[in-house]
């Protein structure tokens, strides 16, 4: 970064900070009063573009305000479009490069396993400490009961769609399924559909069967996806040179739609949430690179969170592990010092199959609603949380949302009725915000970890971080 330039990641955190500030601001002042002193009586017919007689008297005002709020909307969907756009083949070419750089099957069998462990123990302790607060703190017990049923009837219709997905999904839990969908019967259909588990099982298996080849034969193979692979995480750095201006797009509709009046009703759950994933943040994370990180090359909380921040900001406002992936990708290669064959393998497996935060609200969210309805939740009710959680959140669909889906299941599992979705969905969204971060932040944590312990993890000294 040159001398007087400002880093990224601060140029985030204000796109980010404003966005804020004017989602405040729209959703205290901006009302239907305002549109109807712009002759604005159908505010959602008239920002669609479609005539209606209610909004005859419209004049150039109201143009204006709704070519900023387009404009607005497309900067930040423009964004995420091309984020998720490049997830797909970043996936794919990152992975066959990593599998066959290895230039060992044993060796992918050990990395392989040493992540596979360390996403499964971080999993499980983020669910701990999500069963812990909300057992402790019982956040279900300061919704009164006027506000449930209010907020049950405003979001119902949503309530349903997404139960309604869960029970049409619901046969894929059986874990024999699972492993079978793992393997794609027509592997353009998987990469069609961007089915992460599928595209990774047909790179490992891509870059298994070159390892096993000779090398010059496999090389050149191997070249191209290099190059395309390097080509797409330059596309990503000159991507996130309009990331200030994307955050600020997509976090101002955010903030402007959420009522004070829900935050304040749901609060305490929100606490706990956020919570447990700071600690997960705080503690975890930290605490295993403190622990697995050499002395002389131990990856500190300052330096690991420097070097991720940027993905954890892009996480945030995208609220997606997979439209983040090549941002993630980038930051532990460039900013904190992963050998490349490590990132390109450990980061897209994390973003398909390591979801902390998502197994951590899961836990929260079902005994909330638990404690909501005065069901009574046994030891066993608790090891099956725990295991429902863990197993939905291993290829859980990376995009907004997907977790409310997998929290039906879970809830069905303990037989806690599905339609309390409804009462949590008004905050879902800024929840999912938070838990994303903790989804990418562990994909990191694990990658340094990995690279550590493979003697691929270059000094601190030794890693330039460039700030595009």
């Amino acid at each position: 970064m040159r001398p007087g330039r400002l880093a990224l990641h601060w140029k985030i955190v204000i796109g980010l900070t404003l966005g804020v500030v004017a989602g405040v601001v729209l959703n205290q002042w901006w009302t239907a009063d305002t549109w109807s002193s712009l002759g604005v009586s159908d505010p959602a017919s008239y920002l669609a573009g479609k005539q209606s007689e209610a909004n005859a008297q419209a004049g150039v005002s109201a143009a204006a305000c709704r070519m900023a709020i387009n404009l607005t909307r497309l900067t930040g969907d423009v964004f995420l479009r091309a984020l998720r756009f490049i997830a797909v083949p970043i996936t794919l070419f990152a992975l066959i490069v990593g599998v066959a750089s290895l230039g060992d099957v044993r060796k992918l069998g050990r990395l392989g396993g040493r992540t596979l462990a360390l996403f499964l123990i971080t999993t499980v302790i983020s669910i701990g400490i999500g069963l812990s607060l909300s057992r402790s703190i019982e956040p279900g017990l300061f919704v009164s009961e006027q506000k449930r049923a209010q907020l049950t009837e405003q979001r119902a219709a949503d309530a349903s769609a997404r139960i309604a997905t869960a029970r049409q999904e619901a046969p894929r839990l059986s874990m024999w399924e699972r492993l079978i969908a793992i393997v794609p019967t027509n592997p353009f259909d998987a990469l069609a559909r961007a089915d992460m588990l599928q595209i990774v099982f047909m790179s490992v298996a891509i870059g298994i069967g070159l390892t096993l080849i000779p090398r010059e034969a496999s090389g050149p193979v191997i070249r191209v996806f290099e190059g395309l692979s390097g080509a797409i995480i330059e596309l990503v750095r000159i991507l996130m040179s309009l990331a200030p201006y994307a955050v600020f797009a997509l976090i101002v509709p955010i903030v402007a739609g959420i009522g004070f009046d829900v935050l304040g009703a749901l609060g305490v759950y929100c606490l706990v949430v956020v919570g447990g994933l700071a600690l997960v943040g705080v503690l975890v994370y930290p605490g295993m690179l403190w622990i697995l990180t050499p002395r002389g090359n131990r990856v500190g909380p300052g330096r690991f969170y420097k070097a991720v921040s940027p993905a954890m900001l892009v996480a945030f406002t995208s609220s997606s592990s997979n439209a983040t992936l090549p941002v993630t990708i980038g930051c532990v290669r460039d900013r904190l010092g992963v050998s490349p064959e490590v990132a390109n393998f450990v980061c897209p497996l994390g973003a398909t199959v390591n979801m902390n935060g998502t197994a951590l609200y899961q836990a929260v969210a079902t005994t909330f609603l638990a404690q909501l309805y005065g069901i009574d939740l046994s030891v066993g009710d608790l090891l099956a949380i725990v295991a429902m959680a863990t197993m939905s959140a291993i290829g859980a669909a990376g995009v907004p949302g997907a977790s409310v889906v997998l929290l039906v299941m879970v809830l069905q599992a303990v037989h806690i009725p599905p339609d309390g979705i409804a009462i949590i969905l008004a905050v879902d969204r800024v929840l999912d915000m938070c838990r994303t971060v903790t989804n990418i932040t562990g994909d990191a944590a694990v990658a340094a970890v990995i690279a550590s312990a493979e003697g691929e993890l270059a000094l601190e000294s030794r890693v330039g971080a460039k700030d595009g």
